[in-house]
């Protein structure tokens, strides 16, 4: 690796969950994934509780311990050891959470830097965040997912902890921003909750005024994060609700494309 100048930002402090490298879920090729420790949601689902607090955890038993406090200098010596990986097939470094956003200042100088440096960038997010670090971290992303989990705010309350009006506001703050990057809105499917045609037809109409946007994604519900609730002692409410069928996943789908012509 040649030599890389001092920079702005590049010793701010990130609380980090885990750092995940070869991923082919995250975005094109194989990425690196920084996963961020820290979320201001409590979606009733969420397959990785571990993230949800900014503090570092141990599960109940002691044997495990969820978080570190990185630099931005130290996340990205991690990144820079795949380049050769990125080269060859396209991809480059997700954030994801947690909620990246919630450390913002630090994302920001993060995602600055592996451009200056030629790494493809992405971000998972929810965009419940204020304008003010959206604009500051989007200029520097190639590709965004945003989760959008219900359009209706009562009902993301109820199931997520607070009201979605800044996440919607924030997907329509990005036609008016000077940003050239890839939006793809995520809609993790969840049985008795966002998979009505109602709501779904809501999340389509909302969608299509989106001026970026490359395609809406339903991701069928799982329970992959189950027993991480029970390392660390807490109750998992969604126990009873069982993963679509293949057939409603299409059937949801179709409600969508009513609204929006590319969905998978």
């Amino acid at each position: 690796m040649s030599y890389i100048p001092p920079y702005e930002g590049q010793q701010l402090a990130c609380t980090v969950l885990r750092i995940e490298r070869s991923s082919i879920h995250d975005g094109a090729g194989f990425r690196t994934v920084v996963f961020f420790k820290g979320c201001p949601l409590r979606c009733q689902w969420c397959s990785t509780p571990e993230s949800q607090s900014r503090q570092i955890e141990t599960t109940k038993d002691g044997e495990k311990t969820y978080g570190q406090v990185m630099s931005v200098e130290d996340i990205l010596r991690e990144v820079r050891k795949d380049i050769p990986f990125y080269f060859h097939s396209g991809g480059g470094m997700t954030l994801s959470g947690g909620e990246a956003l919630s450390q913002h200042t630090a994302v920001a100088a993060l995602l600055r830097q592996a451009r200056r440096e030629g790494i493809h960038t992405a971000i998972e997010t929810s965009f419940f965040a204020p304008v003010t670090a959206v604009d500051e971290v989007l200029p520097y992303v190639n590709t965004a997912f945003v989760d959008l989990k219900l359009y209706d705010k009562e009902k993301h309350l109820r199931y997520c902890g607070a009201e979605n009006g800044s996440i919607l506001y924030n997907l329509l703050h990005t036609n008016e921003m000077d940003w050239n990057g890839q939006l793809i809105v995520r809609v993790p499917l969840i049985p008795g909750i966002n998979d009505d045609p109602a709501e779904l037809a809501q999340i389509g109409e909302f969608c299509a005024q989106l001026n970026k946007l490359e395609y809406v994604q339903l991701l069928p519900y799982h329970k992959l994060g189950v027993d991480t609730y029970r390392k660390l002692g807490r109750a998992y409410l969604l126990s009873a609700t069982e993963a679509p069928s293949k057939e409603h996943m299409a059937d949801c789908r179709a409600v969508v494309q009513k609204y929006v012509p590319h969905v998978i």
